[in-house]
C-alpha cells in the first residue's frame, strides 16, 4: 500500500526531518538517504523498519540544515579573558594599543564552531524517525482499512448475487420444463412420456448450478474470514478471487435464461473490481 509521512525536530545543531514513503511491493524493499553526520545510523534504521513493516518499497531519509541566519559558533571566554588581562598589562607600554573586535574573533581559539555531539545527534535522529514511522504504520492502516471496506462491499454484492440465482434456479428450470412440454406437444406424434421424463431430467442436471452456488457461499465466508487475520492475506486473496472466476464462468456456461447470465457478468466485473483492489492490499 502507499503511504507517507514526515515530521521535523529541533536540536541544538539545527533541524532534522525525515520523510517515510512506501508503494506497493511483495517484499520489503527498503532505501536510506543519510546526511554524513548520521550514516553510521544506518544498520539500527533498516533493522527499526523491518521490525514494523513486511512488505513495499520502502524510502526512508533524513536531512539535518542549520535555521536560516544560525550561526553554531561559540566563543572561549577564558580565552578572551587572559587576552584582556594581558592587553590591561600592556598598555602601559604601548599607549596606543587598540583592538578592535574583529581582531579579537580572528585571534587563533577565540571563535570556535560548535560541534555536534554525536550520541546525542543520533539519539535525536532516531527519536525523530521513531514518531514519523509510526505516523507511516498508521496512515497505511488507514489506507488498509478503506481498501478491506471496499473489497468487502463488493464481496457482500457477490453474496447477493449468488441468493439472488438460487431464488432464481428452481423458477428457470421449471420455465424450461414447461417450454420442452410445448414444444413436445407440438409434435404430430406422441412421445413417450417416461422417456421425456428421463432426458428432461439429464437435461436440467446439466444446467444445475446448486454446487457452483455453494462453492461460492464458501469462498466468501473464507474472504471474510481472512481480513479476521493479522497477517499478510494477498496471497490468499489472489487464490480465492482465482475460486470465485472460476464458478462465475462455470455459471455463465451453465446459464439457459438472460437473468442467470446477466448474474454472471455481475459477478465478474465484482470479481475484477476485487482483484484491483487486492493489488494495493500489503
Amino acid at each position: 500500500m502507499t503511504a507517507y509521512a514526515s515530521g521535523e525536530r529541533s536540536t541544538p545543531w539545527g533541524t532534522l526531518g525525515c520523510e517515510v514513503r512506501a508503494v506497493n511491493h511483495r517484499f520489503l524493499e527498503l532505501g536510506v538517504r543519510l546526511p554524513d553526520e548520521l550514516r553510521v545510523l544506518e544498520p539500527m534504521l533498516r533493522e527499526r523498519v523491518s521490525r514494523r513493516v513486511a512488505r513495499g518499497k520502502l524510502d526512508l531519509a533524513l536531512r539535518l540544515r542549520s535555521a536560516e541566519g544560525e550561526v553554531s559558533l561559540q566563543v572561549d571566554e577564558a580565552l578572551v579573558a587572559r587576552l584582556g588581562e594581558l592587553a590591561h598589562g600592556l598598555r602601559g607600554r604601548f599607549p596606543e594599543l587598540r583592538v578592535g573586535l574583529v581582531e579579537l574573533l580572528q585571534f587563533p581559539g577565540v571563535l570556535q564552531s560548535q560541534a555536534a555531539d554525536p550520541a546525542e545527534l543520533q539519539a535525536e535522529a532516531l527519536a525523530l524517525v521513531d514518531g514519523v514511522l509510526g505516523d507511516f504504520i498508521a496512515a497505511r492502516e488507514r489506507e488498509g482499512a478503506h481498501l478491506v471496506a471496499a473489497i468487502l462491499e463488493r464481496v457482500d454484492g457477490i453474496a447477493r448475487i449468488a441468493a439472488e440465482v438460487r431464488t432464481l434456479v428452481p423458477l428457470i428450470r421449471e420455465g424450461q420444463r414447461t417450454k420442452l412440454q410445448a414444444r413436445l406437444a407440438d409434435l404430430a406424434q406422441a412421445a413417450d412420456p417416461a422417456r421425456v421424463e428421463q432426458e428432461l431430467v439429464l437435461w436440467l442436471q446439466k444446467l444445475d448450478v446448486d454446487e457452483e452456488l455453494d462453492r461460492l457461499a464458501s469462498h466468501v465466508d473464507e474472504i471474510r474470514r481472512v481480513f479476521g487475520q493479522q497477517e499478510p492475506v494477498g496471497r490468499r486473496l489472489d487464490f480465492l478471487l482465482q475460486e470465485f472466476n472460476r464458478e462465475a464462468n462455470t455459471l455463465g456456461s451453465k446459464s439457459v435464461d438472460a437473468r442467470t447470465s446477466n448474474a454472471a457478468v455481475e459477478l465478474k466485473v465484482l470479481i475484477d473490481q476485487i482483484r484491483e483492489q487486492v493489488q494495493n492490499i500489503e
